[in-house]
């Protein structure tokens, strides 16, 4: 990899809750090595567990000192990529992380900020999106599990970093988890890698985000 390429920290996660494979990693390591608008792609898998992903993400950030952050989560029940707004300091999990770990009520950081905003150009990014047919949209929410700890890490980090930027899109299942749902949506691998090669695309080619009407009734 190319020492002198600016770099893009590009997080999927391990598979979770009894699934085989984790759709988020399975998109992630295919852009790898991958260069992106004079960027250069570095994966990691990060694991579904708190304090584990929390350790690997600050190492990550201090190895390879990226100009961009995105981490990228399964949500079986979204329909599209859902591009974050918002990352909350708390962890509240439904179901037990792959370490046993079950936090409620708890924050990702102590005395840290209630929410970081997304400092990525989401708007600009959905609009590029929607340009080339991916179905996208912006999420208001990233949940309180390892998803939403990791988007706010990531947050909180590059805040601390001059000229870091930093964000999170969740995708839909992968077709053969969703066979196995009656009714869930489904989003195809080359369909995902297509839609975060857009999204990183606009990310790294815009400075100043479009004001387009993108938010939600309910």
């Amino acid at each position: 990899m190319s020492a002198a390429l600016p770099r893009i920290l590009l997080t999927g996660f391990d598979p979770f809750a009894g699934e085989p494979v984790n759709p988020s990693w399975e998109a992630v390591r295919t852009l790898h090595g991958s260069r992106i608008g004079g960027h250069l792609v570095v994966a990691r898998q990060l694991p579904t567990d708190f304090a584990a992903s929390l350790r690997m993400l600050k190492a990550a950030v201090r190895e390879l000192g990226p100009a961009i952050l995105l981490g990228v989560g399964q949500a079986g029940g979204r329909h599209q990529l859902s591009i974050e707004r918002v990352a909350i300091n708390l962890q509240d999990a439904r179901i037990p992380d792959n370490a046993g770990a079950q936090p409620v009520d708890e924050p990702v950081i102590a005395d840290a900020p209630a929410a970081y905003f997304s400092t990525l150009p989401i708007k600009a990014m959905l609009a590029a999106l929607q340009a080339q047919g991916v179905p996208a949209e912006i999420s208001n929410s990233a949940g309180t599990y390892v998803c939403n700890h990791v988007a706010y890490a990531m947050l909180h980090l590059a805040a601390k970093r001059r000229g870091v930027r930093a964000g999170f899109i969740h995708i839909p299942f992968l077709p053969e988890q969703a066979a196995r749902r009656h009714g869930a949506a489904s989003m195809a691998q080359a369909e995902v890698v297509r839609g975060l090669k857009i999204a990183l695309r606009a990310a790294v080619g815009t400075t100043v985000d479009r004001k387009l009407g993108a938010g939600t009734l309910d």
